[in-house]
């Protein structure tokens, strides 16, 4: 038995999911990213030395913003409420990392994951720009969904 994609049409042409008959349901994801940045970056970002500002404030601001234009940015992504959207920075000295987390909320008839995702992504591509004048070989990585609830699909943990 041949799988039907659910963002294809008869034609074969992407075309956004008709979710009109889905059972609106309580959705929550969290989502993670790390950046590895040199000795040089962590400290500034730590110290609170980088010319651009508050990496840590600015990125976390950048990663709610963008969770918000989800829909706008990724193009078969619907536009849903989302009533609690947080993201976290935290420096991690082991590592020579900033870990960034998300936690999307929503009552829907779709999923949250992507702004959970985009929330993340975006907050980490803040913090290379925010350091980049600094160093330019920082590695943006682990981007992964941690967890879904809700839904037909059911939850998921990673």
């Amino acid at each position: 038995m041949k799988k039907k994609f659910s963002h294809v049409n008869k034609t074969g042409k992407a075309e956004m999911v008709d979710v009109s008959e889905k059972e609106v349901t309580a959705r929550t994801a969290e989502a993670y990213a790390e950046v590895k940045v040199s000795g040089e970056v962590f400290n500034a970002i730590k110290n609170n030395t980088v010319k651009k500002g508050d990496v840590l404030s600015i990125a976390k601001f950048a990663g709610i913003l963008a969770a918000k234009k989800t829909s706008e940015l990724i193009p078969l992504c619907h536009n849903i409420f989302i009533s609690k959207i947080e993201v976290e920075l935290k420096l991690n000295q082991k590592k020579s990392s900033v870990e960034i987390t998300s936690f999307a909320k929503t009552t829907s008839q779709t999923g949250i994951e992507m702004e959970a995702l985009t929330a993340i992504s975006v907050a980490a591509l803040t913090v290379y720009d925010m350091c980049k004048a600094i160093d330019k070989s920082m590695v943006i990585g682990k981007i992964k969904l941690r967890s879904k609830t809700g839904g037909k699909s059911g939850d998921y943990f990673s």
